[in-house]
C-alpha cells in the first residue's frame, strides 16, 4: 500500500470506525443464528437437510474470500469496505425468502460469500490501523463483532418472541445495519495501493506463513465451536442438569468471549501477542480439563468459562500475524479466515461424531487436545508483536 501519513485524531476515528464495522458484521450474524428455526420451517427442510444448507455459508465464504484483496487493491480499501459490507447486510434478507432446500443452499451460499470477503476487508484496515497506532486493537475489535452478535440475537429474540414474520424482522434489521455500515465506512482509512503494486491473483492456495497462523486459529475456533454447540447439551446430558442451567452456560461462555476480547488488548500490550497466547492456552487447557473432569455442573460451568476466556484473543492475534507476514496482507488473511471458517464449520459434527462413537467426554479430551497445541505453536503468532515484526531476525516480518 502507498505510504500515507494520517493525523493522531484521523486514526483515532478510523479505529471507532472499523470497530463499528466489526460490530455491524457481527449483528447481521447474530439476526440470522435467532431466526434459523423460522427459516427451516419456512423453507419446509428436515434437521439434516438444514444441517446440510448450513454448511454453505462457509462454503461460500471460502471460495470467495482471495476476492476481497483484489477488490480492495482495484477500488481502494474504503470503497471495498463499504461495497462489501453492505452487500453482507443486505444479504441477511436472503435466507428468510427461499422456498426450499435448493433456493436454501443457493442464498446461503451467497449469504456465506459476502460475509467472508467483508470479513477478510474489515480485519485488513484492522491490522492496518493497529500497525499505525502501535498498539493493539485487534481483540478489541473482535470483542465488537461478539458484541454486534450478541446485540443482533436481542433483537432475533425479541422478534421470534413477538412472533414477527422473519422476512420484515430481516428486512428492517438489514436496513438499519446497511445505513449503519455505510456511516461507519465513512472514517475507515482510505488506503491505496502504490502505482507499482502487482494486483494479488484471483485465487490462490494460502500462503505457507498462512497455514502456520490459521493452525492455532483453527485450535481455537474448533474450541469455540465446540463449547458453543455442544455444552448446553454437555450439562444436560453428561450432568444431568436443567435445560435452564445448560443454556445459561453457553450464554455465559458467549459473554465471557466477548467481555475478554474487549479487554484483551492490554493483556497483549503488556505480555506480547506470543505470551499472551501460551498464557490463553494454558488457561483453555485447564478449562478443558475441568469439563473432562468435572463432577457437578458448577465445575463444568467453570470449565467453559475458563475455556472461552482462554481462546478469546487467538484469532484476532491470528489475523493481525497474518496481516503482518507478507506483501499481500488481504492473502494472507484471507487464507487464515478460509482455515478458522473450515474449523468452525467441522467442530460441531466432529464433535458429534466422536460422541456417537464414544462419548460427549471423550469428545471434550479432543478439545482439550487442540487447547494444548496452542501453547506448543504460539510462536508462529510472532508477526503480531508489532516491536518484534520490526526485527530484521523476527519470523514474521511486518510489511507495509
Amino acid at each position: 500500500m502507498s505510504e500515507v501519513t494520517y493525523a493522531p485524531g484521523e486514526l483515532k476515528r478510523a479505529r471507532y470506525a472499523v470497530a463499528t464495522v466489526f460490530c455491524v458484521h457481527g449483528a447481521v450474524t447474530g439476526s440470522f443464528a435467532t431466526r434459523v428455526p423460522w427459516i427451516q420451517e419456512h423453507a419446509g427442510v428436515s434437521a439434516g437437510q438444514l444441517g446440510l444448507a448450513l454448511a454453505f455459508p462457509a462454503i461460500g465464504a471460502s471460495v470467495a474470500m482471495p476476492l476481497a484483496g483484489r477488490l480492495s487493491h482495484r477500488f481502494g480499501a474504503r470503497a471495498a469496505l463499504r461495497g462489501l459490507l453492505a452487500l453482507w447486510t443486505l444479504a441477511l434478507v436472503l435466507p428468510s425468502l427461499a422456498p426450499n432446500l435448493l433456493t436454501l443452499c443457493a442464498v446461503l451460499a451467497v449469504y456465506g460469500a459476502t460475509a467472508g470477503m467483508s470479513d477478510v476487508a474489515m480485519n485488513a484496515l484492522g491490522v492496518e490501523v493497529e500497525t499505525r497506532l502501535d498498539k493493539s486493537i485487534m481483540s478489541g475489535l473482535h470483542g465488537m463483532w461478539s458484541a454486534g452478535a450478541l446485540i443482533g440475537s436481542a433483537g432475533g429474540t425479541l422478534a421470534a418472541h413477538m412472533g414477527a414474520d422473519a422476512r420484515l424482522h430481516h428486512l428492517l434489521a438489514a436496513a438499519v445495519l446497511t445505513v449503519a455500515g455505510l456511516v461507519a465506512c465513512r472514517w475507515v482509512l482510505d488506503l491505496r495501493p502504490s502505482e507499482d503494486e502487482e494486483p494479488p491473483p484471483r485465487f490462490t492456495l494460502p500462503p505457507k506463513s498462512a497455514l502456520l497462523i490459521g493452525a492455532v486459529g483453527f485450535c481455537a475456533v474448533f474450541a469455540e465451536g465446540a463449547s458453543l454447540d455442544w455444552s448446553a447439551v454437555y450439562l444436560r446430558d453428561v450432568l444431568d442438569t436443567s435445560a435452564g442451567l445448560a443454556a445459561a452456560c453457553t450464554t455465559a461462555f458467549t459473554l465471557t468471549m466477548a467481555v475478554a476480547r474487549i479487554a484483551g488488548d492490554a493483556v497483549v500490550d503488556r505480555f506480547g501477542a506470543v505470551r499472551t497466547v501460551r498464557l490463553s492456552g494454558v488457561v483453555a487447557t485447564l478449562g478443558a480439563l475441568l469439563v473432562v473432569l468435572a463432577p457437578n455442573p458448577p465445575v463444568a460451568m467453570a470449565g467453559f468459562g475458563l475455556l472461552g476466556l482462554g481462546i478469546a484473543v487467538v484469532v484476532p492475534l491470528a489475523f493481525a500475524a497474518a496481516g503482518r507476514s507478507g506483501p499481500n496482507p488481504s492473502q494472507a488473511i484471507a487464507g487464515v479466515a478460509t482455515i478458522t471458517y473450515t474449523s468452525g464449520l467441522i467442530a460441531p459434527s466432529a464433535i458429534g461424531t466422536v460422541a456417537d462413537a464414544t462419548s460427549l467426554v471423550v469428545s471434550f479430551g479432543l478439545v482439550t487436545a487442540l487447547t494444548c497445541g496452542l501453547m506448543i505453536f504460539a510462536g508462529v503468532l510472532r508477526g503480531a508483536d508489532r516491536t518484534r515484526a520490526a526485527e530484521p531476525d523476527a519470523a514474521v516480518v511486518r510489511s507495509n
